[in-house]
């Protein structure tokens, strides 16, 4: 039911076909975050209109609320919110450990013991326990083609022997989460963890590789670090990781991260940039960002992106999708994370010709020339 191939290469970029039980996707992909089973402002259909061909659903979220019962009653996560294509979960363990804070108090509320992990929710503050087997089983329950097994995610910056011992407890979890696992249907990523210290990151991929799981992600970066520094660590661990397996660069990026993390070899993407910023009036474009929020747009009939092909630009200006915004509409938010979604998913396209074109080095750099013009 599942399959991984890289059909050609370019340097290091690599363009590939991930098979899955709901679903071919063409690599590298961008999943739009749908957090807690949709995507902010968006349909299913709306989903697919724009390029997307899998998205993210998140573990923590969806125990929390509605719970797992009324998913698994629904017939599984893909039946419950009426997306038939592939969808990964990740296992929720970021936000258990960004999420649960002290009311009132920036000190973490989260103890990581060797059962697992104990936490508040940022709902009702009622204390739960997650358990790598808890968070597999949440999983299967759930229906995810792709699942991510509870690892420990600590902030940057944090000590080398914090680093190893994140790593050590990370292995030792995945080992638990690879013993429980049942269904066929689903595959298991292994998550490279160990902060800045390539050591470390090499350690964690080393003894990943060893349980020869289906695909690799690699964790613990967008947390604060230097873009360099993420780009070295994603460059350190993809040049061991086993070329005939998928790649996930969790929770990145930005554009220009993309390219950067593709030109490493990463195969998929996930965040809620797009989304996100889209709701707070921030477009994507192909001539750089644009805050619509900007009173130079008021007048402004243009499109918002002369050169995107979504519905946003084929119907409206960038004075009316201002107007939107100041006058507080929902629509405002449907019609700029539309843009935004297709952005992302017409970069992704143009990576994969880049790539099959054997040209994807110019392209890295011609648009990298032009966004960080352009956008900062």
């Amino acid at each position: 039911m599942f399959s991984f191939r890289v059909l050609k290469s370019d340097g290091s970029a690599r363009l590939g076909e991930l098979v899955t039980p709901h679903g071919v996707i063409k690599t590298p992909v961008f999943m739009p975050v749908g957090t807690q089973g949709t995507v902010k402002a968006m349909i299913p259909s709306l989903l697919e209109e724009v390029g997307a061909q899998i998205i993210l659903g998140n573990t923590y979220h969806l125990y929390l609320r509605p719970g797992v019962e009324v998913v698994e009653g629904a017939g599984g996560l893909h039946r419950f919110i009426g997306w038939h294509k592939p969808i990964l979960t990740d296992s929720g363990g970021f936000q258990v450990f960004s999420l649960s804070r002290e009311r009132n108090d920036k000190r973490s509320s989260v103890k990581v013991l060797e059962e697992g992990v104990e936490f508040k929710d940022h709902l009702s503050g009622d204390r739960h326990f997650f358990t790598p087997e808890k968070v597999v089983q949440i999983e299967e329950a759930l229906g995810a083609d792709i699942i991510m097994p509870l690892d420990v995610c600590i902030e940057y910056p944090t000590t080398y022997a914090r680093a190893k011992e994140a790593v050590e407890l990370t292995i030792r979890w995945l080992d638990r989460s690879i013993r429980v696992k049942r269904r066929e249907d689903q595959v298991l990523f292994a998550i490279v963890q160990g902060s800045v210290y390539e050591d470390l990151r090499l350690e964690s991929a080393y003894m990943s590789m060893e349980r020869d799981l289906f695909g690799y992600a690699i964790g613990g970066l967008s947390v604060g670090e230097p873009k360099e520094e993420m780009y070295r660590i994603t460059r350190v661990v993809c040049s061991v990781l086993p070329w005939d397996k998928p790649r996930y660069l969790m929770g990145v990026g930005l554009p220009e991260d993309i390219v950067e993390a593709v030109a490493s070899g990463v195969d998929m993407f996930d965040c809620v940039a797009p989304t996100r910023m889209a709701r707070t009036g921030t477009l994507f474009t192909s001539q750089g960002r644009i805050n619509i929020k900007s009173k130079i747009y008021e007048k402004d009939y243009d499109p918002p992106d002369p050169n995107c092909d979504c519905y946003t630009c084929s119907n409206f200006s960038r004075a009316y999708l201002r107007h939107l915004y100041k006058a507080e509409e929902i629509s405002a938010y449907i019609l700029n994370t539309i843009h935004n979604l297709r952005f992302y998913h017409r970069l992704m396209e143009d990576i994969r010709r880049s790539i099959e074109e054997s040209r994807f080095e110019e392209f890295r750099k011609n648009f990298l020339r032009s966004w960080l013009r352009t956008s900062y």
